[in-house]
């Protein structure tokens, strides 16, 4: 009898000392890139944009969905708010971003990485994500790293001849010199970027790009290369061009990369495009795969 009583004791200690104490969690944010007229911005339920919602993509996936179309400034506020929600107080992000969504978390990384954010909860209410359990501030957001589907943080040359719509205002960013006079691209705040290229280019978009490309990004971009403008750049079995290498070495030639990006994966054998066809596909499609395999 005594000893029950001292157990029943010590579980009501163990229970008053554990109360109160917020439960880490770790979330999947998916950052999409250009065209998402047909989801919902800022619903973080709504996989429209990538493919079925019942395809797993990394613990707790949310979907941040920014409209597609606005020039990066005036759509970041909804990448910072999905930080801020997830990604603060004692929860932990793993990102991945495809195409243009590349360039919403570098710039929101370098330009807001260093504020003072609110710690969040991960509870959205009423269109509103509340406030941890004790409140506070902290200095950027808790990111373990940053997957890059067909990044564009370097920009498109179809942006650059005029062959998307004049009419998005995204397009405009996505001019290679201005994509890549946005924002400090080296500034990740100690997050890295694991770039997953794509080189099943076709004939129009390898009439107008430098390189390998996937249909809409070539290399230089796809591939964290840095400088003012696109490096022409291949896979090894092109004699006639220098490599992109995989890792973080600087690519033949001596093109080097934005600190701490990592060409995880080069497609030495075109077979992958930037689309993901409603099916998590492309290139989308292997970075998917990482996350279910290591954002847990």
């Amino acid at each position: 009898m005594k000893n029950k009583l001292l157990a029943a004791i010590g579980v009501a200690a163990l229970v008053l000392a554990t109360a109160g104490t917020a439960v880490a969690t770790n979330y999947s944010l998916w950052i999409n890139g250009r065209n998402n007229a047909n989801a919902q911005a800022g619903n973080y339920a709504d996989f429209t944009y990538w493919g079925p919602t019942t395809t797993a993509a990394g613990v707790n996936k949310i979907s941040v969905n920014w409209d597609g179309s606005s020039r990066i400034a005036d759509q970041n506020y909804r990448v910072r708010d999905a930080l801020d929600c997830y990604c603060t107080g004692d929860n932990w992000c793993y990102v991945a971003a495809h195409s243009a969504g590349n360039l919403q978390i570098g710039y929101a990384l370098s330009l807001y990485g260093g504020s003072a954010r609110t710690k969040r909860n991960g509870v959205v209410s009423g269109g509103q994500c509340g406030t941890a359990a004790g409140g506070g501030t902290q200095t950027g957001w808790n990111i373990k790293w940053v997957n890059v589907a067909a990044g564009a943080a370097g920009g498109s040359e179809l942006a650059d001849v005029g062959s998307w719509a004049v009419s998005d205002a995204l397009t405009q960013d996505l001019k290679t010199a201005t994509a890549r006079a946005m924002y400090d691209h080296n500034q990740t705040r100690s997050k890295w970027f694991y770039m997953y290229t794509g080189a099943k280019g076709v004939w129009y978009s390898e009439a107008f790009m430098p390189g390998e490309d996937d249909q809409a990004v070539a290399y230089h971009s796809s591939g964290g290369t840095a400088g003012s403008g696109g490096t022409r750049l291949c896979n090894p079995s092109v004699s006639s061009c220098n490599d992109l290498t995989t890792g973080t070495a600087a690519n033949e030639g001596g093109s080097a990369k934005w600190t701490n990006h990592d060409v995880k994966f080069r497609d030495s054998s075109d077979q992958y495009n930037h689309y993901t066809n409603g099916n998590w596909g492309g290139v989308v499609g292997l970075v998917r795969a990482n996350m279910v395999a290591n954002a847990l």
